[in-house]
């Protein structure tokens, strides 16, 4: 019934709208092919490929083991996001998986996706990124010592600042800043993996011989070790966020999909096996930050440019993030499940300038408590169990309703795969290795449930609600938005 309710709500009025003279504010498609590869390639390639390959390492104990685990999360991210572009062209609306879990299952596992999300999900996954973009540039001032827990967090919250300024004021310049920061990170992964075949040339390797050799095989360990590899992926969903704004979904999805992850996942083997060319397993692990023991070891009194190189690709990495997350919070709220405010575009500028405002806001107060490695675990936790939700969501369409108009379709083994890994990746550290805080963050997910049925089911608003939305809209310009009608 939510399917056969979408497509009333979607049914084609533009035409008839204009001719009464009523158009209506909506966003732009202004992302076309290049930019959609971008904006996969250019947040997945962030600072994971940077910082996760010790930890890879330090959970599977092996080269060779590790390897596997990159190989095997990158052929992970692939079948998701295959999956992901049959969903994005039965229904193309922006919003990702908060728009399949309401369109598929209804309103409240969608308000509790997007409660999650918005409060907590994104704006973690945002100041992770902008943690470690400050670690690194911040480090060249600070030779030869570990910098300032105040300087490392203040430089990440004028990131965030930076990048709120520069979506808020237009998509087409948030893009343009996506495509050369992808441009610029392509460039220093390919130094390393020249730098590592260089190596090998010269006979380096050490790192590969008996490369099985201590491989831990627990269910948990290698959960983890996953989890650490797919933060390098994450992103590889980032295209479903901001469907409405691609220039022909139905082509430019897919397309973009099969380009950029074959390609990150090849990059990031090669820049593994690089690391591994420069560095024993043994001091990769003693490492703080792999990308820049390699430069010291490889590149010499050339090696800052690695830290450059790092601080430039993080930044693309979280723009791409905060482009993204941004349009998770207007959907929600154009649904009904956020307050009105935040579903709003500015009336100049056309971007959902609330929703990223508010996106910046919540970011900037997990900055302060938060560490890198515990943000990742947890994220990914809460990820992967709302990926399974949505993949779950194709496998009941492809099988009770294959008669809807699809110009993409996936084999059905490749969503299957997908929801049994997600399974795993949910279940297996909670029964290897049980953490209390796991088990608070699925109460915070259901604590969503105090607020969905007095403010969504019952819509018992506050009467001062009201009033503070219509000041706030004088005070940033916005408007409410029409859904395009794809």
């Amino acid at each position: 019934s939510t399917m056969r309710k979408r497509k009333t709500v979607d049914s084609p009025h533009t035409s008839s709208d204009l001719s009464e003279g009523k158009e209506k504010l909506r966003l732009k498609q202004e992302v076309g092919l290049i930019s959609g590869v971008s904006l996969i390639a250019g947040t997945m390639i962030g600072s994971g490929i940077f910082m996760s390959p010790e930890w890879v390492l330090h959970h599977m104990g092996s080269p060779a083991s590790s390897l596997l685990i990159w190989a095997a999360c990158g052929l992970l991210a692939t079948f998701g996001a295959l999956s992901y572009a049959e969903l994005g062209t039965i229904i193309k609306e922006s919003g990702g998986e908060y728009i399949y879990i309401l369109r598929i299952f209804g309103s409240f596992p969608a308000f509790l996706f997007a409660y999650t999300s918005v409060i907590l999900v994104r704006p973690a996954g945002l100041a992770a990124v902008c943690l470690s973009f400050a670690e690194y540039a911040v480090a060249p001032f600070y030779p030869g010592c570990s910098s300032p827990q105040v300087v490392v967090k203040c430089t990440a919250a004028a990131c965030i600042l930076v990048l709120t300024i520069i979506n808020c004021l237009n998509v087409r310049l948030a893009t343009s800043i996506m495509n050369i920061f992808t441009a610029a990170k392509l460039l220093a992964l390919l130094v390393i993996v020249v730098g590592g075949l260089v190596l090998l040339a010269k006979g380096q390797t050490q790192s590969f011989q008996n490369a099985f050799q201590n491989t831990t095989a627990g269910i948990g360990t290698v959960g983890v070790a996953f989890y650490q590899g797919l933060w390098s992926y994450d992103g590889w969903n980032n295209l479903n966020y901001v469907t409405e704004e691609l220039k022909k979904p139905e082509v430019t999805l897919p397309r973009a999909v099969m380009i950029a992850i074959p390609l990150v996942t090849c990059l990031y083997l090669l820049v593994n096996v690089s690391y591994l060319a420069a560095m024993t397993p043994a001091e990769l692990l003693s490492s703080g930050a792999v990308a820049v023991t390699w430069g010291d070891k490889v590149l010499g009194s050339w090696a800052w440019l690695i830290s450059l190189a790092v601080a430039l690709s993080t930044f693309g990495s979280s723009n791409g993030t905060f482009f993204s997350g941004g349009r998770v919070c207007y959907i929600a709220a154009r649904e009904g499940h956020m307050p009105d405010i935040l579903s709003m575009a500015h009336v100049r500028c056309l971007t959902p300038s609330p929703a990223l405002l508010f996106t910046s806001a919540m970011s900037l107060i997990m900055i302060i408590p938060g560490s890198f490695t515990s943000i990742v675990n947890f994220f990914s936790f809460i990820a992967w169990l709302f990926y399974g939700m949505t993949i779950s969501g194709l496998l009941y369409l492809k099988i009770k309703k294959p008669e809807l108009p699809r110009s993409y379709k996936v084999p059905i083994v490749i969503p299957i795969i997908v929801l049994l890994v997600a399974v795993y990746l949910v279940l297996a550290p909670i029964i290897d290795q049980p953490q209390i805080e796991i088990l608070y963050i699925v109460l915070f997910v259901f604590s969503g449930i105090i607020l969905y049925f007095p403010l969504v089911r019952f819509k018992r608003h506050p009467r001062f609600l009201q009033t503070v939305t219509l000041h706030l809209q004088l005070f940033l310009e916005v408007a409410p938005t029409t859904r395009d009608a794809n």
